[in-house]
């Protein structure tokens, strides 16, 4: 039996002059495809017009890219110099050259959902959430993957039989494949919420969904980070990093929410 998993994985799918196929945008475009298939799934089933569906791809996606980026740029600066963006604003707009940020997609699709909500569904803001996250759930998965493919955001050193060698890092020793961790996560936390939807019918107690999702991702995202090497260099004396903090709001709101819910008829 192997001791550890040699990764050496291409991020780049094929290149055509200047023109560049990496694995990480690909699975983005598909997470957020993914996404908005499984939400415009749910519209459906509840007979909301179809034009919702179009309307929630543009203010999701817009959201979520613009809240990634700059919640790279805010939380994490460049190495540690959060000052760089502030000093080099174009800096900002050279996603191609990585740096997207999950906590700053969430904040960027929480403010899209807000204007969604008061300018189309007007149903209530818990309610699209209800809704979105599900789809969520399974863009992060394959978000995550594409972390993989980039062999980037691995854990320490493991003497277990799945442990990764990132071979284009110039790792010699196996490292916790964290992304495979949150994958997995991601996932189960999708199979949770779509039976909770579709055999359950919990979207009827408002939040519900919405809390056991946020309680699935980040707190789960929480404790992982005790084994995941640090982002940055300035997190290294912190007790809690800054993936950490930024998960403790969400994993408090989704108490709330799902107390909420459960205590109501």
């Amino acid at each position: 039996m192997l001791n550890y998993i040699t990764w050496d994985i291409s991020p780049e799918i094929f290149s055509l002059g200047l023109l560049h196929i990496r694995w990480y945008g690909l699975l983005w475009a598909c997470a957020i495809l993914s996404a908005w298939t499984v939400v415009k799934k749910c519209f459906k089933h509840e007979d909301c017009p179809e034009e919702w569906g179009d309307k929630l791809f543009i203010y999701g996606t817009v959201g979520l890219i613009i809240g990634a980026r700059l919640g790279h740029c805010l939380f994490y600066g460049a190495d540690g110099d959060f000052w760089y963006y502030y000093k080099n604003p174009f800096e900002i707009l050279k996603v191609w050259e990585g740096g997207l940020s999950s906590h700053g997609g969430a904040f960027g699709l929480l403010i899209a959902m807000y204007l969604y909500n008061k300018n189309v569904t007007q149903k209530g803001y818990i309610w699209i959430l209800d809704r979105l996250v599900i789809g969520v759930a399974i863009g992060g998965a394959l978000i995550r993957l594409g972390n993989l493919m980039n062999s980037e955001i691995y854990g320490g050193e493991t003497t277990l039989p799945w442990g990764f060698i990132f071979v284009r890092n110039g790792e010699i020793l196996p490292k916790h494949p964290t992304q495979i961790y949150e994958i997995l996560y991601c996932l189960i936390t999708f199979a949770v919420c779509m039976w909770l939807y579709w055999k359950k019918e919990a979207y009827r107690k408002r939040g519900l969904i919405f809390g056991i999702f946020l309680i699935g991702i980040f707190l789960s995202r929480f404790l992982l980070e005790f084994i995941k090497n640090d982002q940055e260099a300035f997190e290294a004396n912190m007790l809690l990093n800054m993936g950490q903090l930024l998960s403790l709001p969400f994993i408090v709101w989704g108490f709330l929410l799902i107390f909420n819910a459960l205590r109501k008829k």
